[in-house]
């Protein structure tokens, strides 16, 4: 506990500017994904732009996780458009509902055959010390933002089981803050999924 401790001491006295804008909307980003606000997607792009810089320098060798924010910069531009499409004769916007067996399906083969690539990739053409856990970080990951990018319920569990395998990965790699943040945003989506799943019933029900 005292190594943990004294690392995240270093990790506050280390943090550089770009670090700390990150974290800072990392953070917006969430909460705003939990209130279903359409701003999760110009806070997430400033931070996971800065995140493809950090990850991807030498000293963390992080690549799948670099590779990762990248693909969330993407993803976030694709759902900022989506979410903010209006559809139908009312012109409301795409409202939150469960991923049907089609989605789900998809979800999941996203999140295995990415498994396997990343692993290819980090294992044979970088110099990453943690492929099959990097890999997998990401691989679920990648699903979980597609299906939140189609603002539908089941992203949260994607993204939590990201979330709960990154944690021990970053505290080996001593990046102690970032492990800290990602606690606060498992949590974070653990209110989130609920907040949803409310939502996803108050619609089924009027439409019922």
């Amino acid at each position: 506990m005292n190594e943990i401790y004294q690392g995240l001491m270093n990790g506050f006295h280390a943090m550089t500017t770009l670090e700390i804008i990150a974290v800072f909307f990392a953070v917006l980003s969430v909460i705003f994904q939990k209130q279903n606000n359409i701003l999760v997607y110009p806070t997430g792009l400033i931070s996971t732009g800065i995140y493809v810089y950090l990850l991807s320098r030498e000293h963390f060798k992080l690549y799948a996780d670099a590779t990762l924010n990248a693909y969330y910069f993407i993803m976030s531009v694709y759902g900022w458009i989506y979410w903010a499409r209006r559809k139908g004769a009312t012109h409301e916007h795409v409202k939150v509902s469960r991923s049907n067996r089609k989605e789900l399906l998809t979800a999941t083969l996203i999140a295995l055959i990415g498994w396997g690539v990343f692993y290819v990739l980090l294992r044979n053409f970088s110099d990453s010390n943690v492929p099959v856990m990097d890999g997998f970080i990401s691989a679920t990951a990648c699903a979980g933002m597609w299906l939140l990018a189609k603002r539908k319920l089941e992203n949260w569990i994607f993204l939590n089981i990201s979330n709960l395998v990154a944690i021990p990965l970053l505290v080996y790699k001593h990046l102690y803050l970032t492990a800290a943040l990602t606690v606060f945003l498992f949590i974070i989506a653990v209110f989130g999924y609920f907040s949803w799943k409310k939502e996803v019933e108050a619609n089924e029900s009027a439409h019922s």
